[in-house]
């Protein structure tokens, strides 16, 4: 009887086991294929198609009155030189329809690029010179292989003729993948190959300065608070209360009370990085505040009673010795509580963080967006170079959330100290 109870134990036991493994190794392959999913669709974002051109900077088009006006310089018409261009390298190309087709080789940023080397240096003019330009983005979709030539004419997005051209154009060397750096160095943009993440980034950097400096001493403060000096009584039980249930409210709630405070009432600037981070530490006070809590109580109870037991006061015994000793715990909590805040994307899309912005912001009151923001935006284009770049801004993302965790773990492991 003992026997056949020992062994359905150890049966129900190795059963429990053998299912607690089967769901952690579930768990690592889902996330495996999240990261492989994410990667692969997203690193030819961090190289971009582009042509070389050899263009002649005729003075007459650009700077008729040979003055270097600064004005005339930046209206010049830069389209044109560029299409001329085209023209030269393939001269057969005669009616209206193919010069269209062969002009759409070209990204609608070649000009801008010729407008800023003019700008730059004006000393260039009436040369020739050789630039890369960006190609179309169906252009880089075709050299990626995400368009395929084996594909019916009419069900892909690039012609024959198209086809035609680039295949000359590699022949010669004219056309290469290039490291990306658009992508690092440019704002959004309506056309994929011109799009870039650094508004977004530092729009997150900015909305994470913000929540950083209000979060960390206004959630530190309160717990110190309540853990040290407030009264047990009914007034803190509820505020106890009330912040454990604030960190399980949906962060959209607070983008609503962002909008109706911050927004309509103070009639701060939408958009702002400023609201952003306001609208986030409300967000993340909650987990700052617990994490504090939690740290202030890993700390011994001896160490209160020493500075106690040796003159010290209330203040100096919490100031000079126990908050030192919890504050590995304390920034832990914090950089979690950062790290989820920058991920977050609902509460910002009520204070209008959702605009297309292309502006690279210069300050905490300027019109930005962020990261998790800018991967919304892309995710619901329609054209296939948006998707790698969404994905491309997911690794970036991903990149610095766990970074930020790294940190985390590194300073606690760093100050933790064991009694």
């Amino acid at each position: 009887m003992i026997k056949n109870r020992l062994k359905r134990r150890y049966l129900f036991e190795k059963i429990f086991r053998f299912m607690g493994l089967s769901a952690v190794v579930t768990a690592l392959a889902m996330l495996a294929i999240l990261f492989l999913t994410i990667i692969s669709n997203g690193y030819s974002a961090f190289k971009q198609t582009y042509i070389r051109l050899t263009v002649t900077l005729d003075e007459e088009v650009i700077d008729p009155d040979g003055a270097r006006n600064p004005d005339t310089l930046s209206s010049a018409n830069y389209s044109g030189i560029v299409k001329k261009t085209l023209r030269k390298i393939f001269p057969d190309v005669k009616s209206r329809r193919d010069k269209r087709e062969l002009y759409s080789l070209v990204s609608q940023g070649a000009s801008f690029q010729l407008r800023d080397i003019i700008m730059d240096n004006p000393d260039i003019i009436g040369e020739t010179v050789t630039i890369w330009v960006p190609a179309d983005d169906d252009i880089d979709m075709l050299f990626k292989g995400y368009i395929k030539r084996s594909t019916p004419e009419n069900e892909r997005r690039v012609s024959d003729k198209k086809i035609a051209w680039i295949d000359v154009l590699l022949n010669e060397g004219a056309i290469k993948k290039r490291f990306n750096s658009t992508f690092f160095t440019s704002g959004d943009s309506r056309e994929p190959e011109l799009a870039g993440i650094y508004g977004a980034l530092k729009g997150s950097i900015y909305t994470m300065i913000v929540t950083l400096l209000l979060s960390f001493p206004l959630g530190v403060a309160t717990a110190v608070y309540l853990e040290e000096f407030a009264p047990v009584n009914r007034f803190t039980d509820i505020i106890e209360v009330n912040i454990n249930n604030l960190a399980a409210v949906p962060s959209i709630v607070f983008g609503l009370l962002g909008l109706t405070i911050f927004l309509s009432f103070f009639g701060l600037p939408r958009s702002a990085p400023v609201v952003g981070g306001l609208v986030l530490t409300l967000m993340t006070l909650p987990t700052v505040i617990i994490a504090s809590r939690a740290a202030l109580k890993s700390v011994p109870p001896s160490i209160r009673e020493a500075a106690l037991g040796v003159g010290a006061s209330k203040m100096q015994s919490v100031l000079h010795h126990v908050l030192p000793l919890a504050m590995p715990g304390m920034l832990t909590g914090t950089i979690i509580g950062m790290a989820r805040a920058l991920g977050e994307t609902a509460p910002l899309l009520m204070i209008g963080m959702v605009a297309f912005i292309v502006d690279i912001p210069k300050g905490f009151f300027d019109p930005s967006t962020v990261l998790p923001v800018q991967i919304y935006l892309w995710a619901d284009s329609p054209e296939r170079a948006f998707l790698e770049r969404t994905s491309a801004t997911i690794i970036v993302l991903l990149a610095f959330l766990i970074i930020m965790n790294a940190l985390a773990v590194v300073l606690r492991k760093k100050f933790e100290r064991r009694w």
